[in-house]
């Protein structure tokens, strides 16, 4: 098996992007185990906190690869060992466990792409419905049926930050927080609009309804990431909070919504029980969005923000997710598509993403 699943770098001290070599890898963690072990380096709690993040992230890189290496090992051993006895039952097990150690490797080689800046990171995702009332509101409340699913499936955990419901079905808007490692690294190649095609439950007449929904994605940053955020730029807006909860969550102004005004840049928050607590959320949320806005301007590949947020409709669309007049999901910016649409509306998102991902950094995936 190719060690080829960390960045490659021409210099042995610099293995944060790109393709990933095994010996650059073992030397950069040399590098930083000696730099952990160095005294001096907790007077700088900042950088400190930066190289044990990176140190983790590459050693659970290394050690993955590791257990790939002697899991294949066991597997081949075993079906030559069933091939020479002639065990057909332990033979087709060997097999499986192969195509199993196969599945994990090509994972692996896309978990090693995210070596954003944030792809480690816990996420907020945004879904808000487009033009079309009930149709869309409820095409927005599928899509948040499909990423809790996708979070569960990949042990990852989800809080709703903030939900707005539509008046008769599905909801307006939605926020939730997903936290799990490289939660923001596959999260992110899901912003975009995303188009439903089906025959509407909620028309008599059973006509064909095109509804369109925004997903947007920004990560969870933490104290280590200074954001600088002017006091007298944001507008503070407090509402009553609708949806479950408590008697004194629902009739006092608990909920909380902040405005960057020079950006535009609005989050809400009414999870928590008091205004107090919605309004630290939203300002955790605030200086999340402001630091997405910065890194898409230092990556001159991804698409510009206000392009992002354009009118959810036509023309805007990252994926279409068509149930009639025949079956089919396609990924309009990479091609990828399948017939199994019950499948990703259950969240199974992995070959979308995938595929996203390794176009945003340039790799050219092979069949």
């Amino acid at each position: 098996m190719s060690r080829q699943l960390l960045p490659t770098s021409s210099s042995p001290s610099d293995c944060s992007g790109g393709d990933f070599d095994w010996d650059p890898a073992l030397r950069k963690l040399d590098e930083l185990n000696a730099r952990v072990e160095d005294p001096t380096l907790w007077d700088r709690p900042t950088e400190a906190q930066a190289v044990m993040r990176e140190r983790t992230q590459l050693s659970g890189q290394i050690n993955a690869v590791l257990t790939l290496e002697r899991e294949l090992e066991d597997a081949v051993g075993y079906a030559e060992m069933a091939d020479a006895e002639g065990d057909e039952a332990s033979l087709e097990e060997a097999r499986a466990q192969l195509a199993a150690i196969k599945e994990q490797a090509a994972r692996a080689e896309l978990e090693a792409l995210l070596s954003g800046e944030a792809d480690s990171n816990d996420a907020y995702l945004e879904i808000n419905s487009g033009a079309g009332g009930t149709e869309s509101n409820d095409w927005a409340g599928m899509l948040l049926r499909m990423y809790t699913r996708w979070a569960t499936a990949h042990a990852m955990s989800f809080e709703v930050i903030e939900e707005t419901q539509g008046e008769q079905a599905g909801i307006k808007s939605v926020t939730l927080q997903i936290k799990g490692h490289n939660a923001y690294g596959w999260l992110k190649t899901e912003a975009g609009v995303h188009r439903l095609v089906r025959i509407s439950p909620f028309d008599s007449a059973a006509k064909r309804h095109t509804s369109f929904a925004s997903v947007w994605v920004y990560p969870v940053v933490d104290d280590t990431i200074e954001i600088d955020i002017n006091p007298s730029d944001v507008r503070t807006d407090t509402y009553r909070a609708s949806g479950a909860g408590g008697q004194h969550i629902n009739k006092t102004d608990s909920a909380v919504r902040l405005t960057h005004i020079p950006t535009g840049v609005a989050v809400a928050c009414q999870s928590g029980r008091s205004q107090h607590q919605n309004r630290e959320e939203a300002w955790k949320m605030l200086r999340a969005r402001l630091y997405e806005l910065e890194l898409q301007r230092r990556e001159a590949a991804a698409q510009a923000l206000e392009d992002q947020k354009t009118d959810i409709g036509w023309g805007h669309q990252i994926r279409s997710y068509v149930l009639q007049p025949y079956q089919m999901v396609k990924d309009l910016r990479t091609d990828v598509e399948t017939s199994d649409t019950q499948g990703v509306l259950d969240g199974d998102l992995d070959s979308f993403m995938g595929a996203s991902l390794a176009q945003r950094v340039g790799v050219t995936r092979e069949g």
